[in-house]
């Protein structure tokens, strides 16, 4: 596959070629979710919709804070290739592999250990909980395989290679597909069937990446017998990945928050939110697929010094993500109600619930998408821990705080309110990022001149 020059030539053009890749491979992999809640709503009813929507927030939760290492192995690769520095990129990809096992293994081992307390914290009904907690432990089986796709991905990426991880999923995606029917139509397995296809299919993607990379021939070949932790990179790795892990998990922290005030609402309510959530989450996918541009485009204009090509890098993402989210989510508002029935069958009620998220946190992702650039432009400078500790506060401290304050009012008590925290807490976040990315940048940049 050709790789992207993303230190020459066109930035807006570069930029979309880019990233559409990276948006359909989002999109699939959120097809294994979507499969799972199509299936088991077709054939086991709103309880099972309701528990697999409930099991993806914890698991968004645990993916998240392991996968964060995954972006510290791709920005450290992109500042490497940048600096056409081969032994720190090879360094780099072979510090990635192993460390992608052992985060695959701490998952496994706290996803197991730990989801039904995490469930009960988030008042998950009894009529949910038993089957919320069997999809994620099944699901948290094959966490190695996941982590392993991602940190390969990461590196391909980082080398501007993004159609052959679309190519992998979508092999994969059509394997999950196929098994989730399989196993809940003949086997009636209901929420295990659909857990241990997502499972399977993962595995497979991942030793498709392996091999990729180890039939590569430039820096990001991947050698087995060369396999081992080096330690200057793993400590660039952890400083850029750990920061950005910890800011995606809280970020699931601040959702198994407001899942907890979804869950208040009943059932119904739940199932309704569940099914207009994997919608958006098509929304978030491809926004957020111009974060994980601007953090590759960055962080190898950063390695090569070209800081006026990153300014630009950042401003033409920040009008594109926006651009592209109000043309998705007015398409998912206007086509609501169809796209709600597709999983839901049995409730005109769980439709209606799920029209009202689908307006408000669809919007809210507009500027969300504004923030991750940002936050991912910044990686891409190096600085991880700002970005963290900002959206810490201004999004899940804002959102968290609102829950707990003007959602507990009686008058306020209802899903408008609750889904309403989203883009107030996206405004906070934005106007304070913006600000740390023009000092820091200003900082980088006039430190090239001395």
């Amino acid at each position: 596959m050709k790789n992207i020059n993303m230190l020459e030539g066109p930035i807006l053009k570069n930029i979309f070629i880019y990233t559409i890749p990276i948006i359909l491979t989002g999109v699939i992999q959120l097809l294994f979710n979507a499969a799972d809640l199509a299936v088991v709503g077709r054939y086991c009813g709103e309880i099972s919709v309701a528990a697999v929507g409930n099991a993806t927030i914890v698991t968004y939760f645990l993916v998240n804070l392991f996968a964060g290492f995954s972006v510290g192995a791709g920005v450290t690769a992109a500042q490497a290739i940048g600096a056409k520095d081969e032994d720190t990129l090879h360094q780099t990809v072979h510090t990635s592999m192993p460390l992608s096992v052992i985060c695959g293994v701490v998952a496994t081992v706290f996803g197991i250990a730990f989801s039904e307390k995490l469930l009960i914290l988030m008042n998950t009904p009894d009529s949910v909980l038993p089957l919320s907690d069997i999809y994620i432990k099944v699901y948290f089986a094959g966490a190695i395989f996941m982590l392993i796709y991602n940190f390969g991905a990461a590196i391909l990426r980082a080398a501007g290679d993004t159609k052959t991880p679309l190519i992998f999923l979508l092999i994969s995606g059509v394997i999950n597909v196929i098994l989730n029917i399989i196993f809940v139509t003949l086997f009636d397995m209901n929420v295990v069937g659909v857990a241990l296809a997502t499972t399977i299919s993962q595995a497979i993607s991942a030793v498709l990446v392996v091999m990729l990379l180890m039939r590569r021939t430039d820096g990001c070949k991947l050698i087995l017998s060369k396999i081992r932790i080096y330690k200057p990179q793993l400590q660039k790795i952890i400083r850029i990945g750990v920061p950005a892990g910890l800011q995606n998990a809280l970020f699931s922290i601040s959702n198994i928050v407001i899942q907890s005030a979804v869950n208040t609402f009943g059932d119904v309510f739940m199932s309704g939110n569940a099914v207009a959530g994997n919608i958006e989450g098509f929304i978030y996918v491809s926004l957020n697929s111009f974060m994980q541009t601007a953090l590759n485009f960055v962080g190898q204009n950063v390695g090569a010094k070209q800081y006026k090509r990153v300014k630009k890098i950042l401003f033409t993402c920040m009008a594109s993500v926006f651009a592209v989210g109000i043309v998705m989510t007015t398409f998912v508002n206007v086509f609501g109600t169809t796209l709600l029935s597709i999983y839901i069958v049995d409730s005109e009620e769980a439709i209606k619930y799920g029209l009202i998220r689908l307006l408000f946190v669809g919007y809210a992702y507009c500027l969300g998408g504004v923030v991750d650039v940002v936050s991912g432009s910044l990686r891409g400078m190096g600085a991880s821990v700002l970005p963290m500790i900002i959206s810490i506060f201004g999004v899940c401290g804002v959102r968290i705080l609102w829950i707990y304050t003007i959602f507990q009012m009686p008058q306020f008590h209802t899903p408008q309110c609750l889904y309403s925290s989203y883009g107030i807490s996206y405004i906070v976040t934005l106007a304070v990022l913006l600000m740390a990315f023009l000092i820091i940048f200003k900082r980088q940049s006039s430190l090239k001149t001395i």
